[in-house]
């Protein structure tokens, strides 16, 4: 997969993606874009971040439903579909690119790192 060029850049995987690690489900697609945060000292950090769409974790989410639905009807994506892709994956990535770490998680794995060291 190659990187992308600046923050609107999105690279978008459909082949040979890998298996969910939560569930085991085969994902549908891999995404690699630009993502920025604020560090713990509030200054912006930028780096790449990657997202799999799976049918069975996803579910339920908005965004996530409608790209998994055009896959069920037009599982090899044929060319009549491919604005409606675009404009899917577009709504779903910039879901994906909102959605925030686990605080209390983050701070358990911390916790329990730090406990091992």
């Amino acid at each position: 997969m190659t990187e992308p060029a600046d923050e609107k850049d999105v690279i978008i995987q459909l082949d040979d993606v890998d298996a969910c690690p939560a569930c085991g489900e085969q994902r549908v697609l891999k995404a690699r874009f630009v993502h920025t945060w604020k560090n713990m000292q509030g200054e912006a950090m930028s780096g790449l971040r990657e997202a799999a769409l799976c049918p069975e974790c996803d579910r339920g989410d908005p965004a996530a439903d409608e790209l998994l639905a055009l896959f069920a009807v037009d599982e090899k994506l044929g060319i009549n579909n491919i604005e409606t892709f675009g404009a899917l994956v577009a709504a779903w990535v910039e879901s994906v690119r909102h959605q925030k770490a686990d605080e209390t998680l983050l701070a358990d794995e911390h916790e329990q790192w730090s406990g091992e060291l």
